[in-house]
């Protein structure tokens, strides 16, 4: 694109990837999440380029870009340009300062890893934007507003976790966010010598294909039916397990082990807060474990790839726990492992997995981290 060639940008921003310790698919079931921001981001940009209306974006990483006219914003073909798209619908709602600008992204987030590349890549736009003209957002507001653009022009129904972790986070800590009323309380990510493996799968999944907003819809059916008796019940959140089980006789049985699961996650997350805060690491390790086969087996979002690895790392020398993370069909588990065992075991589970699926495997660690900054 021609504005590359005297590209001076007047702004630079960091925005960050996340992982979750735990609380999977509970969060638009207004539940508990344990996110953090992780030292993995997506790089922009930005410089004003005195138009009224003209925006140029630019991928390095794809080494492709498009321009867009801010009086005329429309859904792409292509996938990566709705979520920068739906930012500026979402901005132009919320403001009228927005004018032209340029813009380079230079991503170090693996793709479809579960580390919510598209969260990194929506905050940071909008925080950007939002210093660059002054368009008096808050950070919630951006968080909002990102996970707007995704409903609205990704087609994902996703939860609040991946933004509000993604703007958010604060560096050493995880974030217990109560997702029904945003009440966040930040906890010591102090696990030493213990550390967060990621090993990607490097199979691809893309949720906008259906099975995440079928996961939600089958929750909202059982809500509904326990809602028609249970008139304060608003979400998941609100139900036990004791209550739905007077269900199982009349529920849909996916619908009941939907259900069932996400109930269970909730408490998981409680559990695995107070294990935190005890530096009890196994229980926690344990806990991952849990979850995992919860995931795999009630929510049905796993797969051979991830199912593998986490039963290769059962009973591996320095490993407490594993599970899947994200979404679900591929991306990566998230490991708890003894730094002085990091290496022995990213090298057998490699070489497992290789031989396995004939796929290599990605490692890399995550630290917690601050959310979306300014770099300069």
């Amino acid at each position: 694109m021609q504005f590359l060639e005297n590209f001076i940008p007047q702004l630079v921003v960091d925005s960050p990837g996340r992982i979750n310790i735990i609380g999977e698919h509970t969060d638009y079931n207004l539940g508990y999440i344990l996110p953090t921001a992780i030292d993995k981001t997506i790089k922009f940009s930005f410089q004003k380029n005195g138009s009224e209306n003209t925006c140029q974006i630019y991928s390095l990483g794809y080494d492709t870009g498009f321009e867009a006219n801010l009086d005329c914003i429309e859904k792409s073909e292509v996938q990566w340009e709705n979520y920068i798209l739906g930012v500026l619908h979402e901005i132009a709602l919320r403001s009228d300062k927005l004018r032209g600008f340029d813009c380079t992204i230079e991503s170090k987030l693996p793709i479809g890893s579960g580390v919510s590349s598209s969260a990194a890549l929506e905050c940071g736009l909008a925080y950007g934007l939002n210093e660059l003209f002054d368009l008096g957002l808050s950070k919630m507001d951006i968080v909002e507003l990102s996970r707007a653009a995704e409903h609205n022009y990704v087609g994902t129904k996703c939860g609040i976790m991946d933004q509000y972790a993604s703007v958010m986070s604060k560096e050493g800590h995880v974030i217990l966010l109560d997702c029904e009323s945003l009440a966040a309380t930040y906890i010591p990510m102090e696990i030493a010598p213990y550390r967060v493996l990621l090993l990607n799968t490097n199979v691809s999944h893309s949720l906008a294909t259906g099975e995440y907003n079928t996961r939600r819809s089958e929750c909202e059916t059982g809500v509904a039916m326990i809602q028609a008796q249970n008139s304060e019940v608003k979400a998941l959140r609100h139900v036990d397990l004791q209550t739905l089980a007077t269900y199982k006789d009349t529920m849909d049985p996916i619908v009941y082990k939907r259900c069932s699961y996400v109930i269970e996650e909730n408490q998981r997350v409680l559990d695995a807060v107070k294990a935190l805060k005890d530096n009890n690491l196994k229980t926690l390790g344990a806990l991952m474990y849990e979850t995992h086969q919860g995931l795999s087996e009630l929510y049905e979002v796993s797969c051979p790839e991830l199912d593998f690895l986490v039963d290769f790392s059962k009973g591996r020398e320095g490993v407490l726990g594993a599970r899947m993370m994200g979404g679900g069909f591929g991306g990566c588990t998230i490991n708890l492992v003894h730094e002085d065992a990091m290496e022995a075991f990213i090298e057998a589970a490699s070489k497992a997995y290789t031989e396995k699926f004939n796929i290599a495997l990605t490692a890399f660690e995550a630290q917690p981290r601050e959310g979306t900054s300014i770099v300069k």
